[in-house]
């Protein structure tokens, strides 16, 4: 599955957001995704390849831009965050590779909506707060535009070739070994 968007029709660009607000409109954005894909009676295919390159570029510009500059703040919330994607990214897998007509397919939607949200939550609560009081609005900004670019990078090139084959190891685990979290 690879769409790829101009960048400049890019709906999360903006050459002025700082990273926590982007990471949030990326959350709303999402969420709109999957209850698009719960009402969907035709053919889900086309919001179902958004959801998956859109969550891919999302988690990595958080495992490889957001989490290492903001370990500090919190550093066991950043790894229960790489955790959490890990396991995303594999629910994310066997919903991608489930034929849209198996019977099984709205129970694998439904648990990747509920594993998506519950991080989106959890974030929202407790790490982008804490990231807002830490870190200056200047830095904010200048993380804010290097993961705009680093989503269109990834959405560009798609889901499948975002994360490694098979489920051994996500992404999230190279990311979180190459930071050194």
């Amino acid at each position: 599955m690879c769409v790829a968007r101009l960048h400049d029709t890019n709906p999360f660009r903006s050459n002025e957001m700082k990273a926590t607000a982007l990471l949030e409109k990326q959350h709303r954005d999402v969420e709109a995704i999957f209850k698009k894909l719960e009402r969907q009676p035709g053919n889900p295919a086309p919001l179902l390849e958004q959801l998956a390159n859109d969550l891919a570029g999302h988690m990595a510009i958080e495992q490889d831009i957001f989490y290492p500059a903001v370990r500090a703040v919190d550093p066991d919330l950043v790894l229960e965050s790489f955790e959490e994607h890990a396991l995303a990214e594999i629910a994310l897998k066997r919903l991608v590779g489930t034929p849209l007509d198996d019977p099984s397919f709205l129970a694998r939607l439904a648990a990747t909506k509920e594993l998506v949200l519950h991080h989106v939550e959890v974030e929202e609560r407790t790490l982008l707060p804490e990231v807002e009081r830490s870190l200056g609005g200047e830095e904010l900004l200048r993380l804010g535009k290097q993961m705009e670019v680093r989503f269109a990078e990834v959405v560009a090139r798609g889901f499948a070739a975002a994360v490694p084959k098979g489920f051994s190891e996500t992404s999230s685990d190279v990311a979180r070994l190459r930071s050194g979290a």
